[in-house]
Protein backbone atom coordinates (compact mmCIF):
# COMPACT_ATOMS: atom_id res chain seq x y z
CA UNK A 1 0.00 0.00 0.00
CA UNK A 2 3.16 2.77 0.42
CA UNK A 3 3.39 2.47 -3.64
CA UNK A 4 -0.20 3.53 -3.89
CA UNK A 5 0.03 6.31 -1.50
CA UNK A 6 1.86 8.13 -4.35
CA UNK A 7 -1.74 8.70 -5.95
CA UNK A 8 -3.10 10.50 -2.79
CA UNK A 9 -1.91 13.67 -4.04
CA UNK A 10 -4.93 12.93 -7.12
CA UNK A 11 -7.78 12.00 -4.54
CA UNK A 12 -6.96 15.48 -3.22
CA UNK A 13 -7.41 17.13 -6.47
CA UNK A 14 -10.59 15.15 -7.53
CA UNK A 15 -12.46 15.26 -3.87
CA UNK A 16 -15.05 16.99 -5.02
CA UNK A 17 -16.19 13.81 -6.64
CA UNK A 18 -14.71 11.55 -4.67
CA UNK A 19 -16.48 13.20 -1.45
CA UNK A 20 -20.44 12.93 -2.96
CA UNK A 21 -19.11 9.28 -4.64
CA UNK A 22 -18.51 8.04 -0.26
CA UNK A 23 -21.85 10.08 0.42
CA UNK A 24 -23.78 8.03 -2.28
CA UNK A 25 -22.27 4.78 -0.92
CA UNK A 26 -23.81 5.71 2.31
CA UNK A 27 -27.15 6.43 0.98
CA UNK A 28 -27.53 3.39 -0.69
CA UNK A 29 -26.60 1.16 1.94
CA UNK A 30 -29.44 2.82 3.91
CA UNK A 31 -31.94 1.74 1.45
CA UNK A 32 -30.28 -1.47 0.85
CA UNK A 33 -30.25 -2.29 4.71
CA UNK A 34 -34.39 -0.48 4.87
CA UNK A 35 -36.12 -3.43 2.87
CA UNK A 36 -34.73 -6.35 5.30
CA UNK A 37 -36.97 -4.48 7.92
CA UNK A 38 -39.89 -4.05 6.20
CA UNK A 39 -39.95 -7.56 5.17
CA UNK A 40 -39.41 -8.47 8.98
CA UNK A 41 -42.49 -6.62 9.34
CA UNK A 42 -44.37 -8.31 6.47
CA UNK A 43 -43.54 -11.61 7.71
CA UNK A 44 -44.70 -11.22 11.37
CA UNK A 45 -47.85 -9.49 9.60
CA UNK A 46 -48.54 -12.87 7.77
CA UNK A 47 -48.08 -14.86 10.88
CA UNK A 48 -50.24 -13.09 12.73
CA UNK A 49 -53.18 -12.29 10.04
CA UNK A 50 -53.16 -16.09 9.37
CA UNK A 51 -54.29 -16.64 12.73
CA UNK A 52 -57.12 -14.15 12.73
CA UNK A 53 -58.00 -15.20 8.99
CA UNK A 54 -59.05 -19.14 10.51
CA UNK A 55 -59.81 -17.44 13.60
CA UNK A 56 -62.86 -15.81 11.69
CA UNK A 57 -63.41 -18.49 8.99
CA UNK A 58 -67.19 -18.92 8.20
CA UNK A 59 -67.91 -15.08 8.97
CA UNK A 60 -68.50 -12.34 6.65
CA UNK A 61 -65.27 -10.47 8.03
CA UNK A 62 -63.25 -12.87 7.12
CA UNK A 63 -63.62 -11.35 4.01
CA UNK A 64 -62.40 -7.87 5.01
CA UNK A 65 -59.72 -9.13 6.57
CA UNK A 66 -58.23 -10.88 3.48
CA UNK A 67 -59.12 -8.14 1.78
CA UNK A 68 -56.72 -6.13 4.58
CA UNK A 69 -54.21 -8.67 4.49
CA UNK A 70 -53.80 -8.75 0.61
CA UNK A 71 -53.81 -4.82 0.40
CA UNK A 72 -51.05 -4.51 3.28
CA UNK A 73 -48.60 -6.92 1.24
CA UNK A 74 -49.10 -5.05 -1.58
CA UNK A 75 -48.28 -1.81 0.35
CA UNK A 76 -45.22 -3.65 1.85
CA UNK A 77 -44.15 -4.96 -1.90
CA UNK A 78 -44.55 -1.36 -3.35
CA UNK A 79 -42.46 -0.61 -0.52
CA UNK A 80 -39.28 -2.88 -1.03
CA UNK A 81 -39.41 -1.97 -4.52
CA UNK A 82 -39.27 2.05 -4.27
CA UNK A 83 -36.66 0.82 -1.86
CA UNK A 84 -35.05 -0.65 -4.27
CA UNK A 85 -35.15 2.08 -6.93
CA UNK A 86 -33.91 4.43 -4.75
CA UNK A 87 -30.40 1.98 -4.14
CA UNK A 88 -30.61 1.57 -7.44
CA UNK A 89 -30.63 5.46 -8.05
CA UNK A 90 -27.88 6.49 -5.52
CA UNK A 91 -25.38 3.58 -6.60
CA UNK A 92 -25.88 4.75 -10.13
CA UNK A 93 -24.64 8.30 -8.88
CA UNK A 94 -21.86 6.80 -6.99
CA UNK A 95 -20.60 5.62 -10.08
CA UNK A 96 -20.74 8.25 -11.87
CA UNK A 97 -18.74 9.74 -8.96
CA UNK A 98 -16.09 7.33 -7.97
CA UNK A 99 -15.79 5.65 -11.62
CA UNK A 100 -15.22 8.91 -13.50
CA UNK A 101 -12.69 9.64 -11.16
CA UNK A 102 -10.67 6.98 -11.82
CA UNK A 103 -10.65 7.62 -15.39
CA UNK A 104 -9.48 11.19 -14.73
CA UNK A 105 -6.68 10.27 -12.55
CA UNK A 106 -6.09 7.32 -15.05
CA UNK A 107 -5.56 10.06 -17.45
CA UNK A 108 -3.55 12.40 -15.45
CA UNK A 109 -1.13 9.47 -14.47
CA UNK A 110 -0.65 8.60 -17.92
CA UNK A 111 0.07 11.90 -19.03
CA UNK A 112 2.24 12.25 -15.98
CA UNK A 113 4.43 9.06 -16.94
CA UNK A 114 4.34 10.26 -20.75
CA UNK A 115 5.74 13.89 -19.88
CA UNK A 116 8.35 12.06 -17.39
CA UNK A 117 9.35 9.47 -20.16
CA UNK A 118 10.46 12.60 -22.34
CA UNK A 119 12.43 14.47 -19.68
CA UNK A 120 14.73 11.22 -18.94
CA UNK A 121 17.96 11.19 -20.74
CA UNK A 122 18.71 9.09 -23.33
CA UNK A 123 21.30 6.75 -21.14
CA UNK A 124 17.64 5.40 -19.22
CA UNK A 125 16.56 4.55 -22.94
CA UNK A 126 19.69 2.54 -23.76
CA UNK A 127 18.90 0.80 -20.16
CA UNK A 128 15.15 -0.17 -20.54
CA UNK A 129 13.81 -1.88 -23.30
CA UNK A 130 10.62 -0.29 -25.62
CA UNK A 131 7.71 -2.94 -24.57
CA UNK A 132 8.51 -2.18 -20.46
CA UNK A 133 8.31 1.19 -21.10
CA UNK A 134 5.06 0.89 -23.45
CA UNK A 135 3.68 -1.84 -20.80
CA UNK A 136 4.24 0.51 -17.80
CA UNK A 137 2.02 3.13 -19.55
CA UNK A 138 -0.75 1.26 -20.46
CA UNK A 139 -1.07 -2.19 -18.52
CA UNK A 140 -0.08 -0.95 -15.37
CA UNK A 141 -1.94 1.86 -15.42
CA UNK A 142 -5.13 0.46 -16.41
CA UNK A 143 -4.44 -1.65 -13.43
CA UNK A 144 -4.39 1.04 -11.06
CA UNK A 145 -7.06 2.61 -12.52
CA UNK A 146 -9.23 -0.85 -11.56
CA UNK A 147 -7.91 -0.18 -7.75
CA UNK A 148 -9.09 3.67 -8.03
CA UNK A 149 -12.48 2.93 -9.84
CA UNK A 150 -13.93 -0.36 -8.99
CA UNK A 151 -11.48 -1.31 -6.15
CA UNK A 152 -12.37 2.02 -3.89
CA UNK A 153 -16.19 1.72 -4.57
CA UNK A 154 -16.37 -1.97 -3.92
CA UNK A 155 -14.33 -1.68 -0.74
CA UNK A 156 -16.11 1.71 0.73
CA UNK A 157 -19.18 0.01 -0.29
CA UNK A 158 -18.28 -3.36 1.59
CA UNK A 159 -17.49 -1.69 4.61
CA UNK A 160 -20.19 0.76 4.66
CA UNK A 161 -23.11 -2.23 4.22
CA UNK A 162 -20.97 -4.28 6.19
CA UNK A 163 -21.26 -1.62 9.25
CA UNK A 164 -24.70 -0.67 9.24
CA UNK A 165 -26.27 -4.35 8.69
CA UNK A 166 -24.14 -5.53 12.01
CA UNK A 167 -25.65 -2.49 13.39
CA UNK A 168 -28.89 -3.79 12.64
CA UNK A 169 -28.46 -7.19 13.92
CA UNK A 170 -26.95 -6.35 17.00
CA UNK A 171 -29.96 -3.92 17.69
CA UNK A 172 -32.06 -7.45 16.95
CA UNK A 173 -30.48 -10.08 18.90
CA UNK A 174 -26.67 -9.96 19.95
CA UNK A 175 -27.00 -13.55 20.38
CA UNK A 176 -28.21 -14.70 16.96
CA UNK A 177 -25.62 -11.48 15.14
CA UNK A 178 -22.78 -13.24 17.07
CA UNK A 179 -23.34 -16.50 15.68
CA UNK A 180 -24.38 -15.26 12.10
CA UNK A 181 -20.67 -13.21 11.92
CA UNK A 182 -19.22 -16.16 13.80
CA UNK A 183 -17.43 -17.44 10.54
CA UNK A 184 -16.57 -13.96 9.86
CA UNK A 185 -12.87 -13.51 11.45
CA UNK A 186 -12.06 -17.03 9.73
CA UNK A 187 -12.74 -15.57 6.13
CA UNK A 188 -10.82 -12.10 7.28
CA UNK A 189 -7.76 -14.19 7.93
CA UNK A 190 -8.21 -16.22 5.03
CA UNK A 191 -7.66 -13.17 2.78
CA UNK A 192 -5.32 -11.83 5.09
CA UNK A 193 -2.99 -15.10 4.24
CA UNK A 194 -4.05 -15.16 0.26
CA UNK A 195 -3.48 -11.51 -0.47
CA UNK A 196 0.40 -11.78 0.35
CA UNK A 197 0.47 -14.87 -2.16
CA UNK A 198 -1.66 -12.60 -4.66
CA UNK A 199 0.57 -9.77 -4.07
CA UNK A 200 4.02 -11.67 -4.86
CA UNK A 201 2.25 -13.53 -7.78
CA UNK A 202 0.84 -9.89 -9.62
CA UNK A 203 4.15 -8.78 -9.61
CA UNK A 204 5.78 -11.61 -10.91
CA UNK A 205 3.08 -11.60 -14.29
CA UNK A 206 3.87 -8.03 -14.79
CA UNK A 207 7.30 -8.83 -15.32
CA UNK A 208 6.47 -11.65 -17.48
CA UNK A 209 4.21 -9.74 -19.43
CA UNK A 210 6.39 -6.57 -19.90
CA UNK A 211 9.15 -9.64 -21.30
CA UNK A 212 6.87 -10.38 -23.28
CA UNK A 213 5.64 -7.30 -25.05
CA UNK A 214 8.95 -6.66 -25.66
CA UNK A 215 9.35 -9.79 -27.14
CA UNK A 216 6.88 -9.16 -29.50
CA UNK A 217 7.68 -5.32 -30.51
CA UNK A 218 11.09 -6.16 -31.06
CA UNK A 219 10.38 -9.17 -33.20
CA UNK A 220 7.31 -6.98 -35.01
CA UNK A 221 9.88 -4.43 -35.64
CA UNK A 222 12.63 -7.17 -36.96
CA UNK A 223 10.02 -8.56 -39.28
CA UNK A 224 12.19 -8.15 -42.17
CA UNK A 225 15.39 -9.22 -41.06
CA UNK A 226 13.00 -12.46 -39.85
CA UNK A 227 12.05 -13.11 -43.27
CA UNK A 228 15.26 -12.79 -44.66
CA UNK A 229 16.96 -15.26 -42.55
CA UNK A 230 13.65 -17.88 -42.60
CA UNK A 231 13.43 -17.40 -38.65
CA UNK A 232 9.88 -17.80 -38.08
CA UNK A 233 9.71 -21.22 -36.83
CA UNK A 234 12.32 -20.05 -34.11
CA UNK A 235 10.79 -17.05 -33.36
CA UNK A 236 7.53 -18.60 -32.87
CA UNK A 237 8.91 -21.22 -30.99
CA UNK A 238 10.61 -18.55 -28.49
CA UNK A 239 7.22 -16.49 -28.27
CA UNK A 240 5.64 -19.58 -27.27
CA UNK A 241 7.95 -20.01 -24.45
CA UNK A 242 7.36 -16.67 -23.21
CA UNK A 243 4.17 -17.01 -23.99
CA UNK A 244 3.88 -20.14 -21.59
CA UNK A 245 5.60 -18.70 -19.54
CA UNK A 246 3.30 -15.65 -18.56
CA UNK A 247 0.55 -18.41 -18.78
CA UNK A 248 2.15 -20.16 -16.04
CA UNK A 249 2.34 -17.48 -13.62
CA UNK A 250 -1.28 -15.98 -14.41
CA UNK A 251 -2.64 -19.81 -13.89
CA UNK A 252 -0.79 -19.96 -10.66
CA UNK A 253 -2.47 -16.96 -9.65
CA UNK A 254 -5.83 -17.71 -10.78
CA UNK A 255 -5.68 -21.35 -8.69
CA UNK A 256 -5.46 -19.06 -5.97
CA UNK A 257 -8.19 -16.72 -6.51
CA UNK A 258 -10.27 -19.52 -7.12
CA UNK A 259 -10.13 -20.98 -3.91
CA UNK A 260 -11.81 -17.35 -2.42
CA UNK A 261 -15.50 -18.16 -3.81
CA UNK A 262 -15.82 -21.73 -2.71
CA UNK A 263 -14.48 -20.64 0.28
CA UNK A 264 -17.04 -17.89 1.12
CA UNK A 265 -20.05 -19.83 0.18
CA UNK A 266 -19.40 -22.80 2.39
CA UNK A 267 -18.82 -19.70 5.02
CA UNK A 268 -22.12 -18.27 3.82
CA UNK A 269 -24.03 -21.72 4.00
CA UNK A 270 -22.96 -21.87 7.52
CA UNK A 271 -23.98 -18.64 9.05
CA UNK A 272 -27.68 -19.34 7.36
CA UNK A 273 -27.50 -22.44 9.04
CA UNK A 274 -26.50 -20.32 12.13
CA UNK A 275 -29.19 -17.82 12.24
CA UNK A 276 -31.97 -20.68 11.06
CA UNK A 277 -30.96 -23.17 14.38
CA UNK A 278 -29.89 -20.32 16.77
CA UNK A 279 -33.31 -17.99 15.58
CA UNK A 280 -35.45 -20.95 16.08
CA UNK A 281 -34.14 -21.33 19.61
CA UNK A 282 -34.78 -17.58 19.92
CA UNK A 283 -38.55 -17.77 18.60
CA UNK A 284 -39.04 -20.81 21.16
CA UNK A 285 -37.89 -18.83 23.95
CA UNK A 286 -40.03 -15.56 22.92
CA UNK A 287 -36.82 -12.92 22.10
CA UNK A 288 -37.44 -12.49 19.12
CA UNK A 289 -39.88 -13.11 16.36
CA UNK A 290 -40.19 -15.46 13.51
CA UNK A 291 -39.84 -11.83 11.08
CA UNK A 292 -36.24 -11.53 12.69
CA UNK A 293 -35.22 -14.90 11.44
CA UNK A 294 -36.24 -13.76 7.90
CA UNK A 295 -34.93 -10.79 8.46
CA UNK A 296 -31.30 -11.99 9.38
CA UNK A 297 -31.54 -14.24 6.44
CA UNK A 298 -32.09 -11.05 4.10
CA UNK A 299 -29.08 -8.99 5.79
CA UNK A 300 -26.93 -12.11 5.32
CA UNK A 301 -27.60 -12.07 1.57
CA UNK A 302 -27.49 -8.26 1.54
CA UNK A 303 -23.19 -9.27 2.96
CA UNK A 304 -22.47 -11.92 0.47
CA UNK A 305 -22.10 -10.13 -2.54
CA UNK A 306 -19.61 -7.35 -0.61
CA UNK A 307 -18.26 -10.51 1.11
CA UNK A 308 -17.51 -12.16 -1.80
CA UNK A 309 -15.86 -9.20 -3.72
CA UNK A 310 -13.79 -8.58 -0.87
CA UNK A 311 -11.07 -11.67 -2.56
CA UNK A 312 -11.85 -9.63 -5.94
CA UNK A 313 -11.42 -6.16 -4.25
CA UNK A 314 -8.08 -7.55 -2.58
CA UNK A 315 -6.91 -8.86 -5.48
CA UNK A 316 -7.36 -5.90 -7.68
CA UNK A 317 -5.50 -3.39 -4.47
CA UNK A 318 -2.48 -5.97 -4.26
CA UNK A 319 -2.20 -6.13 -8.51
CA UNK A 320 -2.62 -2.07 -8.56
CA UNK A 321 -0.27 -1.75 -5.96
CA UNK A 322 2.61 -3.87 -7.70
CA UNK A 323 1.65 -1.84 -10.57
CA UNK A 324 2.18 0.99 -9.32
CA UNK A 325 5.42 0.47 -7.79
CA UNK A 326 6.36 -0.10 -11.48
CA UNK A 327 5.23 3.07 -12.44
CA UNK A 328 6.84 4.71 -9.46
CA UNK A 329 10.06 3.10 -10.38
CA UNK A 330 10.09 5.36 -13.47
CA UNK A 331 8.87 8.63 -12.23
CA UNK A 332 11.63 8.59 -8.99
CA UNK A 333 14.19 8.18 -12.21
CA UNK A 334 15.76 11.21 -12.42
CA UNK A 335 17.00 13.02 -15.93
CA UNK A 336 21.00 12.87 -15.99
CA UNK A 337 20.34 16.02 -17.82
CA UNK A 338 18.68 19.09 -16.73
CA UNK A 339 17.47 22.56 -18.58
CA UNK A 340 19.07 25.50 -17.56
CA UNK A 341 16.60 28.18 -16.32
CA UNK A 342 18.64 30.92 -17.97
CA UNK A 343 17.25 33.37 -21.08
CA UNK A 344 17.26 32.38 -24.33
CA UNK A 345 20.39 32.64 -26.25
CA UNK A 346 20.74 33.19 -30.06
CA UNK A 347 23.14 30.84 -30.98
CA UNK A 348 25.87 32.03 -33.20
CA UNK A 349 27.82 28.71 -34.21
CA UNK A 350 31.22 28.99 -32.13
CA UNK A 351 31.58 25.20 -30.62
CA UNK A 352 34.99 24.61 -28.52
CA UNK A 353 35.52 21.36 -26.93
CA UNK A 354 37.82 21.58 -24.14
CA UNK A 355 40.41 18.83 -23.42
CA UNK A 356 36.84 16.53 -23.39
CA UNK A 357 36.30 12.88 -22.14
CA UNK A 358 33.35 10.79 -22.12
CA UNK A 359 32.88 7.61 -20.82
CA UNK A 360 29.17 5.61 -21.28
CA UNK A 361 27.95 5.43 -17.88
CA UNK A 362 25.62 2.40 -18.66
CA UNK A 363 28.77 0.27 -20.18
CA UNK A 364 31.49 1.84 -18.68
CA UNK A 365 33.34 2.18 -22.18
CA UNK A 366 35.78 5.13 -22.43
CA UNK A 367 34.69 6.94 -26.31
CA UNK A 368 36.29 10.53 -26.01
CA UNK A 369 39.65 11.00 -24.15
CA UNK A 370 41.17 14.54 -23.72
CA UNK A 371 39.66 15.92 -27.58
CA UNK A 372 40.18 19.78 -27.75
CA UNK A 373 39.22 21.39 -31.18
CA UNK A 374 37.52 25.07 -31.84
CA UNK A 375 35.00 25.24 -34.83
CA UNK A 376 34.42 28.82 -35.47
CA UNK A 377 30.86 30.31 -36.77
CA UNK A 378 30.23 29.82 -40.87
CA UNK A 379 32.80 26.69 -40.62
CA UNK A 380 31.90 23.69 -42.18
CA UNK A 381 33.88 21.16 -40.31
CA UNK A 382 34.35 17.08 -40.92
CA UNK A 383 35.28 14.23 -38.34
CA UNK A 384 36.21 11.58 -40.13
CA UNK A 385 37.64 7.67 -38.14
CA UNK A 386 37.13 3.81 -38.28
CA UNK A 387 34.00 2.83 -36.71
CA UNK A 388 33.98 2.77 -32.66
CA UNK A 389 36.78 5.85 -33.04
CA UNK A 390 34.06 8.16 -31.44
CA UNK A 391 32.60 10.18 -33.95
CA UNK A 392 28.91 9.52 -33.13
CA UNK A 393 29.95 10.19 -29.47
CA UNK A 394 30.47 13.55 -30.33
CA UNK A 395 27.35 14.52 -32.33
CA UNK A 396 25.63 13.08 -28.90
CA UNK A 397 27.75 15.77 -26.58
CA UNK A 398 27.33 18.58 -29.20
CA UNK A 399 23.42 18.15 -28.66
CA UNK A 400 23.49 17.63 -25.20
CA UNK A 401 21.99 13.76 -25.18
CA UNK A 402 25.04 13.07 -22.68
CA UNK A 403 26.98 15.75 -20.58
CA UNK A 404 30.70 15.02 -20.71
CA UNK A 405 32.34 13.25 -17.97
CA UNK A 406 35.48 15.34 -18.35
CA UNK A 407 36.71 18.53 -19.65
CA UNK A 408 34.15 21.30 -21.33
CA UNK A 409 32.06 22.09 -24.38
CA UNK A 410 31.21 25.91 -24.93
CA UNK A 411 28.94 27.61 -27.22
CA UNK A 412 29.36 30.74 -27.96
CA UNK A 413 31.74 30.88 -24.97
CA UNK A 414 29.11 29.69 -22.97
CA UNK A 415 29.13 26.38 -21.62
CA UNK A 416 26.48 23.86 -23.08
CA UNK A 417 25.54 22.89 -19.34
CA UNK A 418 24.33 26.32 -18.85
CA UNK A 419 22.17 27.13 -21.88
CA UNK A 420 18.56 26.64 -21.94
CA UNK A 421 18.54 23.40 -23.82
CA UNK A 422 15.10 23.58 -25.36
CA UNK A 423 15.75 26.80 -26.73
CA UNK A 424 19.42 25.39 -28.03
CA UNK A 425 18.00 22.62 -29.15
CA UNK A 426 15.50 24.55 -31.08
CA UNK A 427 18.46 26.17 -33.09
CA UNK A 428 20.54 23.06 -33.76
CA UNK A 429 19.54 20.90 -36.75
CA UNK A 430 20.40 16.93 -35.98
CA UNK A 431 20.35 14.23 -38.61
CA UNK A 432 21.00 10.70 -36.73
CA UNK A 433 23.12 8.26 -37.76
CA UNK A 434 20.04 5.91 -37.82
CA UNK A 435 17.24 7.25 -39.48
CA UNK A 436 13.79 7.29 -37.81
CA UNK A 437 10.51 8.58 -39.72
CA UNK A 438 6.88 8.69 -38.04
CA UNK A 439 3.69 6.39 -39.24
CA UNK A 440 2.96 9.52 -41.09
CA UNK A 441 2.81 11.75 -44.13
CA UNK A 442 5.36 12.68 -45.92
CA UNK A 443 4.98 16.00 -45.38
CA UNK A 444 4.48 15.83 -41.88
CA UNK A 445 7.73 13.91 -41.32
CA UNK A 446 9.17 16.51 -42.96
CA UNK A 447 7.78 19.24 -40.96
CA UNK A 448 8.01 17.62 -37.62
CA UNK A 449 10.14 20.46 -35.90
CA UNK A 450 8.34 22.94 -37.64
CA UNK A 451 5.07 24.63 -35.36
CA UNK A 452 2.83 24.44 -38.50
CA UNK A 453 2.83 22.68 -41.77
CA UNK A 454 4.35 24.78 -44.55
CA UNK A 455 3.92 22.78 -47.89
CA UNK A 456 6.09 25.36 -49.74
CA UNK A 457 8.87 25.30 -46.98
CA UNK A 458 8.29 21.43 -47.31
CA UNK A 459 8.37 21.15 -50.66
CA UNK A 460 11.69 23.40 -50.72
CA UNK A 461 13.65 21.36 -47.88
CA UNK A 462 12.75 18.25 -49.88
CA UNK A 463 14.33 20.05 -52.98
CA UNK A 464 17.33 21.25 -50.77
CA UNK A 465 18.01 17.17 -49.90
CA UNK A 466 17.36 16.10 -53.28
CA UNK A 467 14.21 14.01 -52.44
CA UNK A 468 11.92 15.96 -54.18
CA UNK A 469 11.39 14.38 -57.57
CA UNK A 470 11.20 10.91 -55.59
CA UNK A 471 8.78 11.72 -53.59
CA UNK A 472 6.90 13.79 -57.43
CA UNK A 473 6.55 10.07 -58.22
CA UNK A 474 4.40 8.66 -55.58
CA UNK A 475 0.63 8.42 -56.25
CA UNK A 476 0.13 10.70 -53.23
CA UNK A 477 3.14 12.82 -53.20
CA UNK A 478 3.74 14.47 -50.21
CA UNK A 479 0.60 12.76 -48.56
CA UNK A 480 2.12 9.61 -49.09
CA UNK A 481 1.78 7.34 -45.73
CA UNK A 482 5.06 5.61 -44.76
CA UNK A 483 5.17 3.23 -42.27
CA UNK A 484 6.47 2.67 -39.64
CA UNK A 485 10.34 3.60 -39.41
CA UNK A 486 9.82 4.41 -43.25
CA UNK A 487 9.30 0.64 -44.29
CA UNK A 488 7.61 1.94 -47.64
CA UNK A 489 10.96 4.01 -48.47
CA UNK A 490 14.43 2.76 -49.34
CA UNK A 491 17.44 3.57 -47.26
CA UNK A 492 18.65 6.76 -49.31
CA UNK A 493 15.35 7.90 -49.74
CA UNK A 494 14.81 7.43 -45.73
CA UNK A 495 17.84 9.46 -44.89
CA UNK A 496 17.32 12.30 -47.30
CA UNK A 497 13.88 13.18 -45.75
CA UNK A 498 15.52 12.99 -42.66
CA UNK A 499 17.92 15.75 -43.64
CA UNK A 500 15.08 18.14 -45.36
CA UNK A 501 13.64 17.34 -41.32
CA UNK A 502 16.64 19.29 -40.53
CA UNK A 503 17.29 21.94 -42.96
CA UNK A 504 13.54 22.77 -42.94
CA UNK A 505 14.04 24.84 -38.95
CA UNK A 506 16.80 26.70 -40.19
CA UNK A 507 19.75 25.64 -37.72
CA UNK A 508 22.65 28.11 -36.80
CA UNK A 509 24.32 24.45 -36.19
CA UNK A 510 24.05 21.75 -38.53
CA UNK A 511 24.96 17.87 -37.89
CA UNK A 512 24.89 15.40 -40.40
CA UNK A 513 26.35 11.50 -38.36
CA UNK A 514 27.19 9.98 -40.89
CA UNK A 515 23.25 10.05 -43.19
CA UNK A 516 25.06 10.08 -46.55
CA UNK A 517 26.63 6.92 -46.66
CA UNK A 518 23.17 5.15 -48.18
CA UNK A 519 23.20 8.19 -51.51
CA UNK A 520 25.06 8.09 -54.26
CA UNK A 521 28.20 10.55 -54.69
CA UNK A 522 26.13 12.40 -57.01
CA UNK A 523 22.91 12.88 -54.74
CA UNK A 524 25.40 13.68 -51.95
CA UNK A 525 27.42 16.17 -53.94
CA UNK A 526 23.93 18.36 -54.52
CA UNK A 527 22.77 17.91 -51.02
CA UNK A 528 26.60 19.42 -49.89
CA UNK A 529 26.15 22.07 -52.38
CA UNK A 530 22.33 22.78 -51.06
CA UNK A 531 24.11 22.58 -47.57
CA UNK A 532 26.70 25.12 -48.43
CA UNK A 533 24.32 27.65 -49.41
CA UNK A 534 21.57 27.21 -46.70
CA UNK A 535 24.78 27.57 -44.36
CA UNK A 536 26.34 29.84 -45.43
CA UNK A 537 27.47 32.06 -42.38
CA UNK A 538 26.76 28.94 -40.08
CA UNK A 539 28.03 25.95 -38.61
CA UNK A 540 27.99 22.95 -39.83
CA UNK A 541 29.43 19.71 -38.78
CA UNK A 542 29.60 16.37 -41.25
CA UNK A 543 30.68 12.99 -39.52
CA UNK A 544 31.36 11.03 -42.45
CA UNK A 545 33.30 7.62 -43.64
CA UNK A 546 33.75 8.55 -47.30
CA UNK A 547 36.77 10.85 -47.76
CA UNK A 548 34.78 12.81 -51.05
CA UNK A 549 31.89 13.54 -48.79
CA UNK A 550 34.06 15.80 -46.54
CA UNK A 551 37.23 16.69 -49.08
CA UNK A 552 35.88 20.24 -49.31
CA UNK A 553 35.77 20.96 -45.65
CA UNK A 554 37.36 24.32 -44.13
CA UNK A 555 38.39 21.84 -41.07
CA UNK A 556 39.11 18.00 -40.99
CA UNK A 557 39.23 16.31 -37.55
CA UNK A 558 40.78 12.57 -37.85
CA UNK A 559 39.45 10.58 -34.84
CA UNK A 560 40.78 7.12 -33.72
CA UNK A 561 40.91 5.66 -30.15
CA UNK A 562 38.50 8.47 -28.81
CA UNK A 563 41.02 10.56 -29.65
CA UNK A 564 42.14 13.44 -32.79
CA UNK A 565 45.38 12.19 -34.33
CA UNK A 566 45.12 14.45 -36.98
CA UNK A 567 43.26 17.80 -37.90
CA UNK A 568 43.40 20.55 -40.79
CA UNK A 569 41.94 20.94 -44.45
CA UNK A 570 42.29 18.00 -46.52
CA UNK A 571 45.60 19.27 -48.65
CA UNK A 572 47.41 19.98 -45.10
CA UNK A 573 46.52 16.18 -44.18
CA UNK A 574 47.79 14.74 -47.15
CA UNK A 575 50.82 16.09 -46.91
CA UNK A 576 51.11 14.77 -43.43
CA UNK A 577 50.86 11.33 -45.43
CA UNK A 578 49.68 9.76 -41.44
CA UNK A 579 45.99 8.55 -40.88
CA UNK A 580 44.26 10.30 -42.96
CA UNK A 581 46.20 9.97 -46.03
CA UNK A 582 45.72 6.14 -45.26
CA UNK A 583 42.51 6.23 -45.40
CA UNK A 584 42.00 8.48 -48.31
CA UNK A 585 44.71 5.88 -50.10
CA UNK A 586 42.82 3.01 -49.13
CA UNK A 587 39.10 4.08 -50.28
CA UNK A 588 40.62 5.33 -53.66
CA UNK A 589 42.13 1.94 -54.18
CA UNK A 590 38.34 0.36 -53.16
CA UNK A 591 36.58 3.03 -55.70
CA UNK A 592 39.47 1.55 -58.46
CA UNK A 593 38.52 -1.62 -57.58
CA UNK A 594 34.69 -1.47 -57.59
CA UNK A 595 34.56 0.47 -61.34
CA UNK A 596 36.63 -2.80 -62.94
Amino acid sequence: MKSLAYLNKYFYKYRWRLVPGVLFVVISNIFGVLPAQVIRVAFNLVAENIQIYHLYSGFERQRIIYDIFGASLLLFGSLVLVLSLLRGLFLFFMRQTIILMSRHIEYDLKNELYEHYQKLSLAFYRRHNTGDLMNRVTEDVSRVRMYLGPGIMYAINTIVLFILTVYAMMSVNVRLAFFSLLPMPLLVLSIYYVNNIIEHRSERIQEKLSSLSSFVQENISGIRVIKSYVREGFVNERFEHESENYKSHSMELTRVQALFFPMMLLLVGVSNVLIIYIGGVEVMKGNITSGNIAEFVVYLGQLTFPVMSLGWVSSLIQRAAASQKRINEFLHEQPQITSATTAIHTVAGKVEFDNVSFTYPDTGIEALKSVSFTIEPGQLVAIIGRTGSGKSTMANLLMRMYDVTGGEIRIDNQLIRQLNLEDYRSQVGFVPQEVFLFSDTIANNIAFSANKLDMAAVEQAAKDAAVYDNIAELENKFLTLIGERGVTLSGGQKQRVSIARAIIKQPQILIFDDCLSAVDTRTEEAILGNMGRIMKGKTSVIIAHRISTIRNADKILVMENGRIAEQGNHQQLMDLKGVYADLYDKQLLEEQEEIH
